[in-house]
């Protein structure tokens, strides 16, 4: 995967080529990315609004892409980056204390009309909107994603070891929460 994302890196920053390879920028990442924000803000008309931002900040900034980190890590830097200042955002503009994000995802996700799991998938969502922030992405990016923690800490621009205490301490929140459930 890492060559052909350097051939697609390499291709998109050529001017002639830069639309054709785009869209195979988009169709390569578009839905794992999708439901990484899906994930973070829950709502699916927010989460295709922020993936429009976020490939729109990819064309826009691809020539300035010094490939430091994989372009995988990158989109989904990018993709973090958006969700959490959307949150921010839906903070300031509604004054809501930090519990009060975690009350607006479950509510939204309570009214979600394209949610399709079951009651297990429906009480885990659950249990993990009441983490708090950096757990809850964490855990999506480690359960969901299926991310390795190093490439979970260049997105997150923080250490493995302090991705493996939030992911632990995740973990055992979301386990207390099914134990009180029973």
């Amino acid at each position: 995967m890492v060559d052909k994302d350097k051939n697609l890196i390499s291709a998109l920053k050529i001017a002639e080529n830069k639309d054709k390879a785009f869209q195979l920028l988009v169709n390569t990442y578009q839905q794992r990315l999708y439901w990484h924000i899906r994930k973070i803000v829950i709502s699916h008309d927010d989460a295709d609004d922020l993936m429009q931002n976020v490939f729109i900040k990819v064309w826009k900034n691809i020539g300035n892409f010094r490939e430091d980190s994989t372009l995988f890590t990158w989109l989904f830097r990018i993709a973090t980056n958006e969700s959490l200042s959307f949150l921010q955002q839906k903070k300031r503009k509604n004054i809501l204390s930090i519990d009060g994000v975690s009350d607006y995802l479950v509510e939204t996700f309570e009214s979600d009309a394209h949610f399709e799991g079951d009651d297990l998938q429906k009480r885990l969502q659950l249990a993990v909107l009441q983490l708090p922030e950096k757990q809850r992405i964490v855990f999506n990016m480690k359960y969901y994603d299926e991310m390795k923690y190093e490439e979970m800490a260049e997105v997150l621009k923080t250490s493995v070891g302090a991705l493996k205490a939030s992911y632990h301490h995740a973990v055992k929140k979301i386990e207390a929460h099914f134990e009180g459930d029973n």
